[in-house]
């Protein structure tokens, strides 16, 4: 079965600026074959806006809430929509 190609747009709520944050998104989804990108909000919020295999952008999700970086995520919230192949890799936006 193939796995089916999914966008997702996260919204991470915490103490997520200023902990390295971004770089540890950046490179987890890099890892993952996602693409996408990771910003600072000005309200102290990170977005993220990946796209990629379902299966991949789960694991991102769930290893953000779960694994290194989870102890200064306070809440994702999270939007799924259809893939649109909008980005060619994973970076950090300004």
């Amino acid at each position: 079965m193939v796995n089916e190609l999914k966008a997702v747009h996260i919204i991470v709520k915490g103490t997520v600026q200023g902990v390295g944050f971004r770089y540890y998104t950046r490179q987890l989804a890099s890892t993952l074959g996602l693409s996408g990108f990771v910003k600072n909000l000005a309200n102290g919020d990170v977005e993220i806006e990946a796209e990629g295999s379902k299966e991949g952008l789960q694991s991102l999700i769930h290893d953000l809430r779960n694994n290194k970086m989870a102890e200064y995520v306070a809440d994702l919230k999270i939007e799924w929509s259809a893939y649109q192949n909008k980005y060619k890799d994973f970076v950090i936006s300004l």
